[in-house]
């Protein structure tokens, strides 16, 4: 992964010139005035634990398995949001871990959290490092150091149940390693979120993952039939059954949860027939609200594709669903792409198909689904891309009911509009139930001299109107820190007091991913 952007450096491209010329006839954009520091000239704070804490730390996993490198710390630096890539690029590495700490078994991840609790050491869990929400930051105030947790060691598939459709992962398996070992026992998970080829599984599970393919294969939670989880006070065992009456689902709990009660050091995952056929295609609707009626139709009537997404008209004229082919423009309207996956795909396809028509959609072809799947793990990259050109590029996202959907979309707009101006908004519908809906938008302003404040600026006005429109401050980004106030407004004071009860008992001391997820008192 990139140090200052995103993925793998050699697909980082050009921008198209119409790009270009779309940024400075349309937002103002101009090139950076400064050029992006190189990875040696990222300034680090001093490594803040003592020798003697150093040697305890390597006394559990071994000595070349504590790294205290400049690379080494840099590299788990923070996550990939554009605040978090414009600090890099400034060689702003205040957040850095003193300490890489890469254990290799269960065993060792709970000595090591012991032994950071007994030490007053923060620990920051580590995957992917895909985090968009602040959630790799830790507070540093009170701790003796902090180290990043990086769970790559624990990377193998230890079992496969095929009977009951199961799988037990360790938690540091990125996500194509997992399809490349289940493919070989015919099966998937089907979960291709945009961070599909750098995440983590224990990634997934920790942020409450979800993939472009959630209407046919669910949520990342919803595959989780049970996990380990280490704790500074030792270990629980969760899910014995796929659903269970006894008391409240404590899997729940720890989902979600961050790395801030425990380190998931085990994942059991409800896995699928490896399709035998994938179909995409697109569609066209005049308006976004008739778009979003089709889509509804189909969540409630059914049947539902494996992949659902709809783009508003902006984000249709930019091109944005066709990530390598931006700038090319649309013939109007939103385009709709549609994709299903499994055996025997054309009875539901010829049913999904009757639904759209009878909605007004106007059938496009494989093409735009050919185009959006080509090219469906390319945004990223297009971020960087407009980052160094000299645009603000960002994207948010939440969920509502779909009566609340309309009013959802308005404040959002308008929030971003009341703060920077007028920015390019972009919107999409792209995870889909029978009672809602999520809504992913993208923003492109021109950097003004802080481009940090002003979307500090940005981004607070948004939370704020998410929740004063009734939404989830996030549909699957997770809370971090920079939704950590808006979620504590969402669930409220009792609420907040409940998490704060449960890191409590689980992590006395306050060490696990300090100042992420859970509101303060």
């Amino acid at each position: 992964m990139l140090w200052s952007g995103w993925g793998d450096p050699a697909q980082a491209r050009e921008l198209p010139e119409q790009v270009r010329v779309l940024l400075r006839d349309l937002l103002g954009v101009r090139p950076p005035t400064a050029p992006a520091s190189t990875l040696e000239s990222v300034r680090l704070p001093p490594v803040a634990l003592t020798g003697a804490r150093l040697a305890a730390l390597a006394e559990v996993v071994g000595p070349g398995h504590v790294l205290t490198g400049h690379e080494d710390r840099v590299r788990r630096t923070r996550g990939k949001s554009t605040p978090d890539l414009l600090r890099m690029r400034a060689g702003d590495g205040s957040d850095a871990p003193d300490a890489v700490v890469l254990p290799g078994s269960h065993e060792e991840v709970v000595a090591l959290l012991r032994l950071c609790s007994d030490e007053r050491i923060a620990v920051v869990p580590f995957g992917g490092g895909t985090s968009v929400v602040g959630g790799l930051a830790a507070a540093r105030e009170g701790y003796a150091g902090v180290i990043a947790l990086d769970l790559r060691r624990l990377d193998r598939l230890r079992s496969v149940d095929a009977e009951s459709m199961v799988a037990e992962f360790e938690p540091g398996v990125r996500a194509p390693e997992a399809e490349r070992l289940l493919a070989a026992h015919g099966l998937t998970l089907g979960h291709f979120p945009q961070s599909f080829e750098y995440a983590t599984l224990g990634g997934f599970a920790a942020a409450r993952s979800s993939g472009q393919a959630s209407a046919g294969y669910g949520r990342f939670d919803d595959m989780v039939v049970g996990l380990t989880l280490a704790t500074p006070r030792g270990a629980m065992e969760l899910g014995r059954a796929p659903r269970s009456a006894a008391g409240p689902d404590l899997r729940q709990l720890v989902l979600g949860s961050e790395g801030a009660f425990g380190v998931i050091t085990s994942l059991r995952l409800r896995v699928r027939r490896a399709p035998a056929e994938r179909r995409y295609e697109g569609w066209r609707f005049a308006t976004f609200a008739e778009g979003t009626a089709a889509v509804r139709a189909l969540a409630q009537e059914g049947p539902l594709p494996a992949v659902l997404r709809l783009s508003d008209e902006t984000e249709t004229m930019i091109g944005l669903a066709r990530p390598d082919e931006i700038g090319s423009g649309g013939s109007g309207g939103c385009l709709l792409v549609s994709g299903y996956e499994g055996e025997r795909v054309g009875g539901r396809h010829a049913a999904a198909s009757a639904v759209l028509t009878r909605m007004g959609g106007e059938p496009l072809g494989a093409e735009p689904g050919q185009a959006w799947e080509h090219g469906r793990f390319s945004a990223p990259y297009l971020r960087d891309s407009l980052l160094a050109a000299g645009a603000t590029v960002e994207t948010l996202e939440t969920a509502g009911f779909w009566s609340n959907l309309p009013r959802l979309h308005d404040a959002v707009r308008l929030a971003l509009l009341g703060e920077l101006g007028s920015p390019l908004v972009m919107c999409h519908v792209s995870h889909v139930y029978e009672t809602g809906a999520s809504l992913y938008f993208t923003v492109v302003t021109a950097q003004d001299a802080d481009p940090l404040e002003q979307w500090r600026r940005a981004k607070t006005a948004v939370n704020a109107a998410i929740v004063a429109a009734g939404g989830t401050i996030s549909h699957h980004h997770g809370v971090g820190r920079d939704h950590r106030d808006a979620y504590g407004a969402e669930i409220g004071p009792l609420g907040a007091a409940v998490l704060r009860a449960v890191k409590a008992e689980l992590d006395p001391a306050g060490i696990l991913n300090p100042g992420v997820l859970v509101p303060e008192g």
